[in-house]
């Protein structure tokens, strides 16, 4: 069976085939599908946002689809920047706008009071409209300063809970051990091969 991973973001497919590899399914892009259209994330909840992608491109392409939305909570942000983590400092923001707006923001913030998690809610939808969901999230607080060369997104600035090395310090393997989408993705991997003896 194929199904479509409803993304044209590079390293998030490169994540995703890497942690839903081996569950015996082609996993394909949207790069398959350069007219599918764009869905504008207008929900107030992650779940809302991967709904919608997964659902829309399900429709589109006529395959089952896996869309994911997550992003990073702060505690003493009010949950900021949440959903709108992707595009925290505006419309086309780049990866280094939205750290550099997280950092200024957390500028006073004091060591003990700068808790977070990472969420991730993926959605897995069929053409027929029928959809899954499944969560995943990591605690951990926010560094001063971004440290690190791997990863995308915050991963410089998250120390995950019991570590003092960010994301972006850590290789692939170790990342994926602790993170909020492998968590999300391993419920995924279940129901897909729990699906797959079913046929």
């Amino acid at each position: 069976m194929e199904i479509v991973l409803a993304t044209r973001n590079a390293k998030k497919i490169e994540e995703l085939r890497r942690l839903l590899k081996g569950i015996g399914f082609t996993l394909l892009s949207l790069e398959s599908f350069p007219d599918c259209p764009e869905v504008e994330e207008t929900g107030s909840r992650f779940e809302e946002n991967a709904i919608e992608k997964a659902q829309t491109v399900a429709r589109f392409t006529k395959k089952p689809a896996i869309a994911d939305d997550s992003g990073l909570e702060v505690d003493a942000l009010s949950g900021a920047p949440g959903v709108l983590s992707a595009r925290y400092a505006g419309e086309g923001a780049t990866d280094k706008d939205n750290l550099n707006k997280l950092l200024k923001n957390m500028h006073s913030i004091a060591e003990g009071k700068r808790q977070a998690r990472f969420v991730c809610v993926i959605a897995l939808a069929y053409p027929d409209g029928k959809v899954k969901t499944f969560e995943g999230s990591v605690e951990g607080s926010i560094a001063k300063v971004a440290m690190g060369r791997h990863g995308f997104g915050y991963d410089p600035v998250f120390y995950p809970k019991g570590f003092r090395r960010t994301f972006a310090e850590m290789s692939h393997s170790e990342k994926d051990s602790l993170s909020h989408r492998q968590k999300a993705l391993r419920k995924l991997h279940e129901y897909l091969i729990h699906e797959k003896q079913k046929t």
